[in-house]
C-alpha cells in the first residue's frame, strides 16, 4: 500500500562526501541524470544538499542573461557551453561550500499528506528520508504525485493530501 514515505521513496540515492568538488558533483548529476544530491559525512550522516541551482548560483544577478542561456541549452538537452565547464573544471570549491543545510527532511513514516505538506510548505522538489537518524531513500514531487495516480478512484469521498 501506498501510504507513507517508505513505500515511494527512491531506495538507491547517490550521495557526495562535503569534499566532492564541484566537478565531482555535476558529474554524479549528469551521470544518473538527477537534479540534486545529498553530502552524507564519512558515517554516512546527512549534512546537506547539493541541487544544480546550487552550481549555478555563482551565476547570479550579474550574469543573468548568460546564465539563462546556459539553462536553456540544458533544458533543450544541448551540449554545454565550453565556458560553463571550463569554469567548472577549474572550479575548486567542495560541496561543502556550496550545499543547502540544514536540510528539509522526513521520517520514513511520513504519510502522504504530510510529504505533500513538507514539499509545497517548503517549496522544494525532493526530501530525504531518515530512518534512525540515517537516510534510506528520497521521495520527489514525481515520486508522490505518482503514488497519488496509483491511489483508488474517488468514490464521491473528499480525501485531502
Amino acid at each position: 500500500m501506498l501510504d507513507d514515505a517508505s513505500a515511494i521513496m527512491t531506495r538507491e540515492v547517490y550521495s557526495v562526501t562535503p569534499d566532492a568538488t564541484i566537478a565531482a558533483i555535476a558529474r554524479v548529476l549528469a551521470t544518473h541524470d538527477i537534479s540534486a544530491v545529498p553530502v552524507c559525512d564519512q558515517s554516512g550522516v546527512l549534512v546537506g544538499l547539493v541541487s544544480e541551482g546550487d552550481l549555478l548560483r555563482p551565476f547570479g544577478e550579474s550574469n543573468r542573461l548568460r546564465r539563462a542561456w546556459w539553462l536553456s541549452l540544458i533544458a533543450e538537452g544541448n551540449d554545454l557551453a565550453p565556458e560553463f565547464t571550463d569554469y567548472v573544471r577549474q572550479d575548486h570549491r567542495q560541496a561543502r561550500d556550496v550545499m543547502t543545510t540544514p536540510v528539509i527532511t522526513a521520517p520514513d513514516t511520513a504519510t502522504l499528506p504530510q510529504l505533500s505538506d513538507l514539499l509545497t510548505r517548503h517549496r522544494i522538489k525532493r526530501l530525504p528520508i531518515l530512518r534512525n537518524g540515517r537516510m534510506v531513500g528520497i521521495v520527489s514531487r514525481a515520486d508522490l504525485v505518482r503514488a497519488i495516480s496509483q491511489m483508488p478512484a474517488n468514490t464521491g469521498e473528499r480525501t485531502e493530501l
